[in-house]
């Protein structure tokens, strides 16, 4: 009789346990389906890359901002650097490039990545910012 009852105890202890491990594997499948994408049709993990190019944009505007309050005209991103407006010194982030394109005071800063191989499920969204200091999407 004393088996019997060892026997039930580890058979409760054991479907106790595959309930709970049951109950984490749905509580993680359904976390990572709710994981924020920063821009449509990219994947979870380029929200930090494109989380860091946007903060780039955000630096290169703000020191053609300053550069044009102090010289009445814009720069080219090689001339912000050069002249220690902008403290960046490499001009891409994990496959992404910067341009500075001037006109007088007016500028758009941009961040451009090569396309995605044909058929991946990834896109690589390109990027600019102007003297609004907001961020858009471009082709």
């Amino acid at each position: 009789m004393r088996g019997a009852s060892s026997h039930n105890f580890l058979v409760r202890s054991l479907v106790g346990l595959l309930a709970c491990a049951a109950l984490f594997f749905v509580v993680y499948h359904f976390s990572l389906k709710r994981m924020p994408t920063t821009d449509e049709g990219t994947a979870p993990t380029q929200a930090i890359t494109l989380t860091g190019v946007r903060s780039d944009l955000l630096q290169i505007a703000q020191a053609e901002r300053a550069y044009i309050a102090i010289n009445g005209q814009c720069a080219s991103f090689e001339e912000l650097i050069s002249s220690n407006s902008l403290s960046m010194t490499r001009s891409e982030r994990d496959g992404y490039s910067y341009t500075v394109e001037c006109s007088g005071g007016e500028f758009t800063a941009a961040a451009r990545h090569a396309p995605a191989p044909a058929g991946s499920p990834i896109r690589y969204p390109n990027l600019s910012i102007d003297a609004t200091m907001g961020v858009h999407e471009i082709n």
